[in-house]
């Protein structure tokens, strides 16, 4: 009967062990945890790895209208903030291809024919953005990338594409020059944008 147990027991044990081991890897999905036990005599205590969790103090609006703009500032960034880390993983990617290039020749070939490929990829949604969305992208941007759009249009198309640009988003009311401000003007933005990274909005 012991032989028995002792063999179920390891069978269990090799299985399931490989799966915990295996789990173990997988990244923790945002609001979720992982939960692991640990015996200490006879005792199991239950272990749990949580998210951070970002503890602000609670806000307070003037008015009605001050609370509709900040849950629309709240909307906005959940649509926009996807873009602005594809952006930041769109560079990483690029300057590793960029640096595996012989020369300047291929270099400006690849980013023309890049800057073709990215239109017809993401153009169709970024359509769909609003004016305001689209300014909030731009800042969104500079705080990914740690670099204005209109810097990144220069040093990847040069200054000429760059001058464009920024000229037609002026058109619009944008700038392609704007920058995330941590201290002053961007604080509750950056408040949002930490929380719904967090999955606490």
């Amino acid at each position: 009967m012991k032989r028995r147990i002792l063999i179920l027991f390891t069978v269990l044990f090799t299985v399931f062990g490989q799966s915990l081991f295996a789990q173990m890897d997988e990244p923790i999905p945002p609001g979720g945890a992982r939960l692991m036990v640990e015996i200490k005599g006879n005792d199991t205590i239950f272990l749990a790895y949580l998210h951070d969790l970002w503890v602000f103090p609670k806000m307070n609006f003037k008015n009605k209208k001050e609370e509709q703009y900040y849950w629309k500032m709240v909307r906005d960034v959940k649509r926009t903030l996807p873009y602005a880390k594809l952006v930041a993983q769109e560079l990483s990617e690029t300057n590793k291809k960029l640096m595996m290039m012989p020369n300047d020749k291929e270099r400006k070939k690849f980013l023309a024919q890049y800057e073709k490929d990215i239109y017809q990829k993401y153009e169709p949604e970024l359509k769909k953005l609003t004016l305001s969305q689209g300014k909030l992208l731009i800042k969104l941007i500079d705080r990914e990338c740690n670099n204005t759009s209109y810097d990144l249009i220069k040093l990847y198309r040069g200054s000429f594409r760059a001058f464009f640009y920024q000229g037609f988003a002026r058109l619009f009311g944008a700038n392609l020059k704007s920058e995330f401000d941590y201290n002053e003007k961007d604080k509750i933005l950056d408040r949002i944008i930490v929380l719904v990274e967090a999955g606490q909005l």
